[in-house]
């Protein structure tokens, strides 16, 4: 029998705000000393209360309102009640059964065919402490527990079980860890854990409306942990059903190092946690007005920007659905198209050299050093002038790459590298000639090729010339002189 994949994401994702979920404390822990960026509210010390992060509640409509999702008129907090060491009041403030948006979509494309993810909801909590497992001289174990991540405001964006492999999965966290970016409510750092997701799979025969058992899987920190850590659960549990046994309704953990996911706890059900109203906030109610003001500073999305990609600069669908994956590289190619002066020109005239460039060989940096196009020295202005030098015949595409290089690394200007890092392209003819009589002189086998029509000789001597001027010749006045100089030996 053929199985397939249900699959439905929980995404928690920390938002941008100065201060936390229900107090004033800041939320820019990372990198603090554990325990210094903490109050009695997010201690949970007894007799203190929250008041609601107004900006929270803004960004969590902004992004509801992203995702096609019906604004609630009235919302309101709940209490989850359960023990464990990293949640200080031995309760989460979050939401239950009133969410701030609800019923919304997300479209993904699966190898070139679209589909549609439903959104039941998306709501605000507070995220929990951080837990740090340690381990004495001797090998005994212990635990320490760091509060500053405490009362951090978290949205959780709950989807529907509409995929169906790893696949749909990886692109549906792509898209819309790209949409938050974009409207600038999270950074969505997966490393530092302000983007994270739990994922709740099952397998059933092909077709088949039955629902069976979930499980949900946790601690996977990344795209690639994601995809792995679903298709392994999808291999484990096809073995369970084709075994005859049932798969257990539980919480596992991936291994990443190991490739394996691991029994947890079993899964709770939402009276597990006895969730009740909570009693020290008011409900909330979310004016029609306030919500057309949030839509107003909605800023142009991921899929609206590539369509504009596309019809305004002449891109290839590849290159704009690349570009606008990241709101800073889309924002770094057009102002690297615009630093140039257009002087009546299209936008499409240098469009796809800069999509080039900037899809390879400065991505291919950013990816070496695990930066951000934002966090990096190289601006804009400087790529524009990079693409000018080579269009002025003063460097070659080779320099250029390595011109890129120096510029990534210092921030400088690319004219005033060039004179110092003796990057200037060699157009002169005299220099040129005396090259390739050289190259022609020392390669007799390589010329009586030529001779004998064989085309990839000329390339070879090219390759000759380009080494006796330390790269710096013009290609195309080098493969000039070397045809000029062999079809006169040809005539002799």
């Amino acid at each position: 029998m053929e199985y397939e994949a249900v699959i439905g994401l929980e995404v928690h994702s920390q938002l941008l705000t100065r201060s936390k979920m229900f107090c004033e404390c800041s939320t820019h822990y990372q990198g603090s000393e554990g325990n210094t960026l903490v109050c009695p509210v997010c201690l949970g010390a007894p007799g203190t209360l929250p008041v609601i992060n107004r900006q929270a509640v803004a960004f969590t409509i902004m992004t509801g309102l992203a995702l096609g999702c019906s604004v609630a008129q009235y919302s309101k907090f709940d209490r989850k009640n359960y023990p464990y060491p990293d949640l200080m009041k031995g309760f989460q403030i979050s939401q239950y059964d009133a969410p701030l948006c609800h019923d919304g979509w997300l479209d993904i494309s699966d190898n070139g065919a679209a589909g549609r993810v439903g959104i039941i909801r998306v709501h605000l909590e507070e995220d929990v402490a951080k837990l740090m497992h340690r381990a004495d001289f001797s090998g005994e174990s212990y635990s320490l527990v760091d509060v500053n991540r405490s009362g951090a405001p978290l949205m959780e964006i709950v989807s529907h079980p509409d995929m169906r492999s790893p696949e749909q999965a990886r692109n549906y966290l792509m898209k819309l860890r790209s949409i938050l970016q974009y409207l600038g409510v999270s950074t969505c750092n997966m490393e530092e854990g302000s983007f994270r997701c739990d994922a709740n799979i099952s397998v059933r025969p092909r077709g088949s409306p039955e629902m069976f058992p979930r499980v949900e899987v946790k601690n996977m920190n990344s795209f690639k942990a994601v995809y792995q850590a679903l298709s392994h659960e999808i291999e484990r549990q096809t073995a369970v059903v084709e075994g005859g046994r049932r798969v257990v309704q539980e919480t596992r953990g991936w291994l990443d190092d190991k490739g394996v996911t691991v029994s947890q706890r079993t899964k709770e059900f939402a009276h597990d946690y006895r969730y009740f109203p909570e009693p020290d906030l008011p409900p909330l109610q979310i004016s029609g007005k306030w919500v057309e003001e949030l839509k107003a500073l909605l800023p142009e999305l991921p899929d609206a920007r590539r369509r504009r990609l596309m019809s305004e600069y002449g891109l290839p669908a590849y290159d704009a659905a690349a570009l606008t994956a990241s709101r800073a590289m889309a924002d770094f190619f057009e102002a690297t198209v615009r630093a140039k002066p257009l002087d009546g020109e299209p936008l499409v005239a240098r469009s796809k050299t800069v999509s080039n460039w900037a899809l390879g060989e400065l991505a291919h940096l950013l990816n070496l050093h695990r930066l951000d196009i934002g966090d990096a020295k190289v601006r804009p202005h400087h790529l524009s002038e990079i693409l000018d030098l080579i269009e002025e015949g003063i460097v070659s595409s080779s320099m250029a790459k390595e011109l890129l290089q120096g510029v990534y690394q210092s921030g400088r200007s690319p004219r005033e590298m060039v004179q110092e890092m003796g990057l200037i392209q060699v157009s002169d003819a005299t220099v040129l000639e005396q090259a390739a009589e050289q190259a022609i002189q020392a390669n007799p086998q390589a010329v009586a090729d030529y001779m004998k029509g064989k085309g990839p000789a000329v390339q070879y001597l090219v390759g000759q010339v380009m080494k006796l001027t330390k790269g710096r010749a013009n290609p195309g006045l080098v493969n000039q002189a070397l045809r000029e100089k062999l079809e006169a030996r040809r005539g002799h």
